[in-house]
């Protein structure tokens, strides 16, 4: 019989914190943790959020999962999660940039080291589970190690001759899902086809009755083999084909309008779409040397397209300068003019990341001893170009000038990295150390041709720069009783700075946190403290952050910053009756602080002086789970606040236009099995409808997403 191995083995792999948690047989290499008794053992804050919470609220937005996790922030967009904005600790949440992602423990943004603020983010629909790190547990994640790690695991293999899953549901707004999984392994042959497909109308109201929604649709296939009967050799391919088609804008609305109609959206964002495609290619390699000793390589190739065509300009006015009034106006027939002009943008980008990467793990005398390298290149190829239109008052569409490719931005950033690390965990009675070295040496380019060579015939303006850097870390946690354990931990950080920047420079600083968890038979309670000093934190101009489109792709250096906050979490099971009653909480405390003054063209952060607070951060998140549970139903209610936040850096008080007000939301589940197989459910988001502002990066206000629902059905064996 086909045993299942790891599904992407490599340098990231296998992460877990006491020798004796595991065996080299038993370790998930795609994981972190390795198994689930390593997150108790883990000097640093762990979570890992499995298939039936996913299965709880039938997740196909990863924001609305992360919220489960302490230390973990968001700042909503789309209102379907499809470009998640991620922060951890303190760190900016914009474009998810400050955080390593991997699926499979393999880097999963585009453009990882030259350009990782992109519009890609893994489905989280199928996904099986997920694991979040943060702290100075991640040393051996790179290459950007101030935040944390998330890591998206996918369906393995299956050990059974077949099995299958078939998930589907309709929902508010045109919403629908079909998820169809086939898996099985015959000797020692395994292989797995899926197909998830979801999209929606959008709830969103443009004056012309476009369509404001989405559709996405992933298809990935596996296949291993075991190369001897012995099982010390096993191989896997991954490939993955994805593309989507969104309705989405950056031209947000005024706040009289959000007063008044919260959902609506201008007509001069009717031409804006999303298109991406993605292909992967993972092929991986165990081999289990000994009893104790194991070997993983894993070489990667992702390629990704995109080409957000948005406008960005109304009547010459750019975003969050009066194209949002401009748009108002037009569309509420109180303008001066019966047209409206206004400009389109292709974000036209091709994205590439490739490598190889390994991982050696010894057990030898109580210690567990892991030495990993990989190799990577990436890059982005930015090739735009803007179009002029017209609109009259019938909504009628003239195109006033059509723009030339490569025109608006014709560039190349691209990333040469070697990281390598070394690590060891080892015990002394009750005392378990984990400690190692990471390093990362960087060589960024950038080959410009301006905007008057679309065709690259003459030689780009050439940048290049590099940063080297070695990245000590240990933690430590000490078994005070059966149910106790303290912890702590520092970690030097890093992020390498973009290419092209000659006066860039990386980000740099140390991670402190010390806490203790506690865990009996009914209940488990963490409480962690952290403290993070930045030498130096980085700013990027992104479109995201509503920066001027002439400077896209600076970096700012803004200095020494501090973070620091508390974390806590609490889970239990309680039996009442015939039934049990879960209850989960998890509650941030975190304030970040600039101890510099400088000035900057990003509008989140202007003119900063000494002291104020860095923006889109909330001082305080959390989240109350709760219901009931039977063996064949459950109904779940998950309740989540989120403190306002500012939208500048400053310390003045938050009005409502300079920040974005407190919410609590609040999403219901009912989940019904027919029997062992079949599940039927139903799932609310936003409950009690509220209308609430979740940005204002991009100029106007993007609206959270009201209140709607899905009812599917579930089988799998």
């Amino acid at each position: 019989m086909f045993t299942k191995s790891p599904v992407a083995l490599g340098l990231l792999a296998s992460l877990s914190f006491a020798a004796q948690a595991a065996t080299p047989n038993d370790i998930e290499h795609v994981t972190i943790f390795g198994n689930s008794q390593a997150v108790e053992t883990t000097p640093g804050s762990g979570m890992v959020i499995d298939q039936a919470y996913l299965d709880d609220f039938a997740v196909s937005d990863i924001m609305r999962v992360l919220t489960k996790v302490p230390g973990v922030y968001i700042t909503e967009e789309d209102g379907y999660g499809l470009r998640p904005n991620i922060g951890m600790r303190g760190n900016s949440a914009d474009r998810s940039e400050k955080i390593t992602i991997m699926e499979d423990g393999v880097l999963a943004a585009p453009a990882p080291y030259a350009s990782p603020a992109a519009y890609y983010f893994p489905t989280i629909g199928r996904m099986s589970s997920i694991e979040v790190l943060k702290g100075g547990s991640s040393v051996l994640y790179g290459p950007r190690t101030s935040g944390g790690v998330i890591n998206l695991l996918t369906t393995p293999i299956s050990d059974n001759s077949f099995a299958t899953r078939l998930d589907v549901s309709l929902g508010s707004d045109g919403y629908r899902k079909a998820h169809v999984l086939a898996s099985g392994s015959e000797g020692r042959v395994g292989a797995l086809a899926e197909v998830y497909h979801y999209g929606a109308d959008g709830f969103k109201n443009l004056p012309t009755g476009d369509e404001t929604g989405f559709s996405k649709t992933d298809v990935t296939t596996k296949v291993g083999f075991e190369l001897d009967t012995a099982g010390k050799h096993y191989i896997e391919a991954k490939l993955k084909y994805s593309e989507e088609t969104s309705d989405e804008t950056y031209l947000g609305i005024t706040q009289a309008d959000f007063n008044n109609t919260p959902f609506a959206r201008y007509s001069a964002s009717v031409l804006d779409e999303m298109s991406t495609d993605h292909k992967l290619i993972n092929l991986n390699y165990v081999y289990n040397i000994s009893d104790n000793s194991t070997l993983t390589m894993t070489a990667y190739y992702n390629d990704f397209h995109r080409n957000w065509y948005k406008a960005d300009r109304v009547n010459g006015l750019s975003l969050g300068s009066g194209a949002e009034e401009a748009a108002s106006a037009f569309d509420a027939g109180l303008s001066a003019s019966d047209t409206l002009d206004f400009r389109v943008k292709a974000n036209n980008r091709n994205y590439l990341s490739q490598g190889i990467q390994g991982e050696y793990v010894l057990f030898t005398g109580g210690h567990q001893i892991k030495v990993g390298a990989r190799v990577h290149n990436d890059e982005m190829d930015r090739f735009q170009w803007v179009d002029n239109y017209q609109l009259d008052s019938d909504y009628v569409i003239s195109t006033l000038d059509a723009g030339i490719p490569g025109t608006d931005s014709n560039r190349i950033d691209s990333a040469n990295a070697l990281s390598a690390y070394v690590h060891d965990t080892w015990e002394y009675g009750n005392l378990t150390v984990s400690g190692g070295l990471r390093y990362e040496d960087v060589n960024l380019a950038r080959d410009d041709w301006g905007k008057t060579d679309p065709l690259r015939t003459t030689d780009p303006a050439m940048r290049r720069n590099s940063v080297s850097a070695v990245l000590p870390g240990i933690g430590a946690t000490y078994q005070l009783s059966d149910d106790l354990l303290l912890l702590s931990g520092v970690q030097k950080t890093f992020a390498p700075p973009s290419p092209g920047n000659n006066n860039a420079e990386e980000e740099e600083g140390w991670n402190y946190e010390a806490g203790l968890r506690y865990s009996d038979n009914l209940s488990r309670i963490e409480l962690i403290g952290f403290y993070t000093n930045l030498d130096n934190l980085h700013g990027n101009c992104t479109a995201s952050q509503g920066c001027d489109s002439d400077l896209i792709g600076t970096q700012y250096n803004a200095g020494e910053v501090d973070i620091k906050g508390v974390e806590w979490s609490y889970q239990g099971n309680f039996p009442v009756a015939s039934f049990t009653v879960p209850v989960n909480l998890n509650y941030t405390y975190s304030t970040a602080e600039f101890k510099e003054s400088f000035d900057s063209e990003l509008d989140a952060w202007g003119s900063v002086e000494a002291g104020d607070a860095l923006p889109y951060l909330p001082d305080h998140t959390l989240q109350f789970e709760t219901g009931v549970r039977q063996d064949n139903w459950q109904v779940l209610v998950a309740v989540k606040y989120t403190s306002e936040m500012r939208i500048q850096a400053g310390n003045e008080a938050v009005t409502s236009t300079t920040g974005i007000p407190s919410r609590t939301l609040m999403d219901v589940s009912a989940n019904y099995m027919l029997d062992n197989k079949q599940t039927v459910y139903l799932v609310i988001d936003n409950l009690t409808d509220k209308d609430y502002i979740a940005t204002r990066q991009h100029g106007g206000i993007q609206v959270g997403k009201p209140r709607t629902f899905q009812v599917g059905y579930r089988y799998q064996f």
